[in-house]
């Protein structure tokens, strides 16, 4: 039985870095964006450059006339347009990076021109160097800051583009109990259940230990609990992870598991009883499958028809007792005589109960119709007898 532990393991740890890596490249992995070149676009920018020549054109600025100016508004216009093309591709931390570089390198040239303008320097020198001075520093700003804006976004210590820390991927905590009743198996096929499933190890450990008993149903019940999580393993909707987390061996392994469950902030499921009132105390959320049954069993209401096989008698006088599919019983009046057939039954009360549900019904019985030959055959033997 030893060999079945190794196939029902996963390592979580190949899980985790595969996400990871998935991230990083989907970090660098930039997919091309559409320029929006069409019809429309191209059409709006015409306008703009024809506007912007005829403008140059009719104002001549830096007083160049006639056909010089419109190439000035020209050259002008197409290196807004060739500006606006570059920066649909940019990244949006490079965006901010630039811009924000370009700012405090237009600062710094403000500082530098504020000396410039004390020294003893020529009015035509002071000036050269004063727009040298904010040409550079507003270029250097623009190309460093957009260059490292996206270390901005990747590291929340500079605090200009705060990121929010990553969300804790929800788990759930299986005992043993559960895995060896199957049924959750079947809540995960029926895609109810997914997510992370986590299988501790003393959880493991317990599950081989019952699997390796020298009782033949002890035995039975653990290779069943094996084969249920070697099954849920190889359902895509859910993550088994066999949890290696070290816990203090003090206690049952209840207790271990509300303290497993209590620092990750788990969820558990199970069937235990003790253990659902145990994880209730601490706060631990829980998930009971017994409870989910019950929740889905059909909702029956006095005054219903039903058909039911009495099995056994009851423990009032006269009382018969059978079940449903779902194994709810059903105590009805009257049916003691009734043992080992099919009834049909009106269900007068239902009892919800902390164990389950219990069902109250009577017998209907339609009376036997009487017939016209009857009267005859009673006097025929009361005659006989008196003679």
């Amino acid at each position: 039985m030893s060999r079945s532990v190794p196939e029902v393991q996963r390592i979580s740890s190949s899980t985790s870095a595969r996400s990871c890596d998935s991230r990083s490249e989907e970090q660098h992995i930039r997919a091309p964006r559409p320029l929006g070149v069409g019809l429309q676009f191209w059409l709006v920018r015409l306008v703009i450059i024809a506007g912007t020549s005829a403008l140059c054109y009719k104002l001549a600025p830096f007083g160049v006339p006639g056909l010089y100016g419109g190439g000035v508004g020209l050259f002008l216009a197409l290196s807004i347009l060739f500006v606006e093309l570059r920066l649909r591709r940019a990244e949006i931390g490079g965006l901010l990076g630039g811009a924000f570089g370009a700012v405090l390198g237009m600062f710094a040239a403000l500082l530098v021109t504020l000396v410039i303008s004390r020294t003893g320097q020529p009015e035509p020198s002071k000036s050269f160097l004063e727009y040298a001075a904010l040409c550079a520093f507003s270029y250097l700003g623009l190309v460093l800051g957009s260059e490292r804006g996206g270390e901005l976004k990747a590291s929340s210590a500079v605090g200009i583009i705060p990121v929010p820390p990553p969300a804790l991927e929800p788990i759930k905590l299986l005992d043993t109990s559960v895995l060896i009743d199957g049924r959750i198996a079947d809540v995960c096929e029926a895609h109810f259940l997914d997510g992370v499933l986590g299988v501790p190890q003393f959880v493991l450990h317990e599950l081989q230990l019952v699997a390796d008993s020298s009782d033949s149903l002890k035995r039975h019940r653990g290779r069943r609990g094996l084969e249920v999580l070697q099954r849920m393993q190889k359902m895509p909707q859910v993550d088994v992870r066999i949890l290696e987390q070290d816990m203090s061996r003090a206690g049952d392994v209840d207790h271990r598991l509300v303290e497993l469950a209590l620092r990750v902030g788990a969820k558990i499921v199970t069937n235990d009883f003790n253990l659902n009132k145990v994880a209730h105390l601490h706060h631990v959320s829980v998930l009971n499958i017994n409870d989910l049954a019950n929740a889905l069993k059909p909702v029956v209401l006095p005054g219903e028809k039903m058909n039911i096989v009495i099995l056994k008698e009851g423990k009032e006088y006269n009382q018969g007792v059978g079940y449903l599919d779902d194994g709810t019983m059903v105590v009805v009046d009257h049916a003691r005589r009734m043992i080992g057939r099919s009834v049909e039954i009106s269900v007068t009360s239902v009892l919800q109960t902390a164990s389950g549900k219990m069902i109250f019904g009577k017998v209907d019985e339609a009376p036997q119709p009487v017939t016209k030959s009857e009267p005859l055959r009673v006097t025929a033997e009361i005659r006989e007898v008196s003679s």
